[in-house]
């Protein structure tokens, strides 16, 4: 059970004292800071009001340090999110994506009970890099509009054709806006080269909402834009729920899931290399879980950990999760208390934020160090990237999961070697008092040998050796010393083997069988107690076992 305990419970054992509130308080304020303008431009960016990022913020944001199973993750909305949340709304309505988030907090609880968990970082790279560079072409091609100004009622939702309307509205573009959102930019930019320790966001934001209220300039801001903004956190309700919205939201809550799952673990990762310390990645994924479920009560966002939060959390000398929790407590004083100023935000100055956090997600130097990969890893790559941004983030993460696997499994099955010839085995050794494969190999006996896992990609290769043998003999003998995994279809392929050879009238000697491969051939009843099968320790038995059985045949 020790793999189930919220780190918060194991830094309290350990002794709290006030040195360590003290470092937690600086370290959350300082992510707060951080955290603020972020939640309320992804919110926007999602399709949601400002207010549903804070709320996300301060309820997901308390339960994933609560809870979690890393010591100084941060959690929010976060930018890997904005694609299939403005898609279920758009799809689907609020209550939509509130059904869906709930289904995927109850499949991060699951995850994180059944010990999946260490699964996720088997999810290849070419994939992860792949979707969360489409996501952020996505996200800054969604501030095109409010960073030009332009005067556009309907934009469309696919990529292309959204393109094509800030074409046709380019005559619109404001000036106005177009300054102030270069000039939020260019303050972003100028303090993260040369003051890269300031709250750059919020200072960029600050001086812009100022600009625009001295000059009274006549641009978008959040309170022209949302007008009936909530400055309070709701009260806790459930959206409405049937087996039809569950059964057409399914696949969005897999989809939101899985993106938590990754990017909090990938998240906890880097905190352990930045701390030295090991993140509980089962307990990290119910934590995620109870977060989601928590947003879902009081009308939030999806939610995980947040990598550049989690990063400035420890770069501001958080040593506990206290630290998170605090964060999320001090974006609460501020809706509750400062939420009125949020209204003169221009929406400029939150595109800007966005382009700089577009720009962070597309890890540009992975993608072109992925670009130079086999053509198998680019074309995981390519495809995943494309599917992302032209078609739809579900099928993009699907095709990209499948095809790198099948791809995976074809490079496997070329690492497999079959043969009957003299050669020895691959690591140099032989499977038995140093006896090559056809050495002293009597009469009416022919011999395979099986290096590597043998698995559905490669198990049609034995029944095709079989096939091409020409004639029948009395004894196969199957070494398989080297064979360290057979899967069902392997296990297949060698009961159907053993069919045809019994068809034949040859007997079957398996030798150097392992553990597991052994397991599996006696689930199926291979083992050893059938007429003609055998099995023997090494090669050197089975060759007598052979010559003792064609002895028998011969008389």
């Amino acid at each position: 059970m020790y793999s189930f305990t919220p780190k918060i419970v194991t830094t309290m054992r350990e002794g709290y004292n006030l040195s360590l509130l003290k470092s937690d308080a600086v370290a959350g304020l300082t992510v707060a800071i951080v955290a603020l303008p972020l939640s309320m431009a992804l919110a926007i960016a999602s399709g949601a009001s400002p207010d549903k990022g804070l709320i996300t913020a301060v309820i997901a944001g308390f339960l994933i340090s609560f809870f979690g199973g890393s010591r100084v993750q941060v959690g929010g909305p976060t930018g890997a999110f904005v694609v299939v949340v403005f898609n279920v709304i758009a799809q689907h309505g609020y209550d939509g994506l509130l059904i869906a988030t709930f289904m995927a907090g109850l499949i991060l609880l699951a995850a994180g009970a059944f010990k999946i968990g260490r699964l996720i970082k088997f999810i290849p790279h070419p994939v992860v890099t792949g979707f969360t560079a489409g996501i952020a072409v996505i996200i800054a091609t969604s501030q095109v509009k409010d960073f030009l100004g332009l005067s556009l009622e309907n934009i469309p939702a696919d990529f292309l054709p959204k393109w094509q309307a800030y074409f046709g509205a380019i005559s619109s573009l404001d000036i106005a806006t177009l300054l102030v959102g270069l000039g939020a930019l260019s303050v972003i930019v100028a303090l993260r080269r040369f003051a890269p320790k300031l709250p750059g966001f919020l200072i960029a934001l600050i001086l812009a909402a100022v600009v625009v209220a001295l000059f009274k300039l006549p641009v978008d801001t959040i309170g022209t834009r949302f007008p009936d903004m909530s400055s309070t956190i709701p009260m806790p309700s459930f959206p409405l729920m049937s087996w039809a919205r569950v059964a057409e939201l399914l696949p969005s809550a897999f989809t939101i899931a899985f993106l938590a799952g990754i990017e909090a673990l990938l998240s906890a990762v880097v905190a352990d290399g930045m701390t030295g310390t090991r993140h509980r990645s089962n307990q990290e994924l119910i934590g995620q879980g109870i977060a989601n479920l928590g947003s879902v009560m009081f009308g939030g966002l999806p939610a995980t950990g947040a990598i550049a939060r989690t990063a400035t959390n420890i770069k501001a000398g958080a040593k506990t999760p206290v630290a998170g929790m605090l964060h999320a407590l001090f974006i609460l004083l501020f809706m509750l208390f400062g939420s009125s100023l949020m209204a003169y935000v221009p929406m400029a100055a939150l595109a800007a934020i966005l382009f700089v956090v577009a720009w962070g997600m597309s890890e540009t130097d992975r993608f072109i160090a992925l670009l130079r990969m086999p053509n198998s890893d680019r074309a995981v790559l390519l495809l995943t990237f494309g599917l992302t941004v032209l078609v739809d983030l579900t099928v993009a993460i699907g095709v990209g999961v499948s095809l790198a696997s099948l791809l995976f499994m074809a490079r496997m099955s070329e690492t497999v070697q079959l043969d009957n010839g003299n050669s020895p085995d691959r690591d140099g050794h032989s499977d038995g008092d140093d006896l090559t494969q056809r050495d002293d190999l009597p009469n009416g006996v022919e011999v395979f040998r099986i290096n590597g896992p043998v698995f559905f990609g490669v198990a049609g290769e034995l029944l095709d050796a079989m096939r091409k043998i020409g004639r029948t003999p009395k004894v196969i003998i199957l070494r398989m010393r080297l064979v360290p995994i057979l899967d069902a279809s392997g296990v297949t392929m060698i009961e159907e083997f053993i069919e045809q050879a019994r068809i034949s009238g040859a007997k079957i000697i398996l030798s150097g069988v392992r553990p597991q491969p052994k397991e599996m051939l006696t689930r199926i009843g291979l083992s050893g107690d059938q007429a003609d099968v055998y099995f023997e320790a090494d090669y050197v038995a089975a060759l007598r076992l052979a010559e003792q059985l064609t002895a028998i045949t011969l008389h």
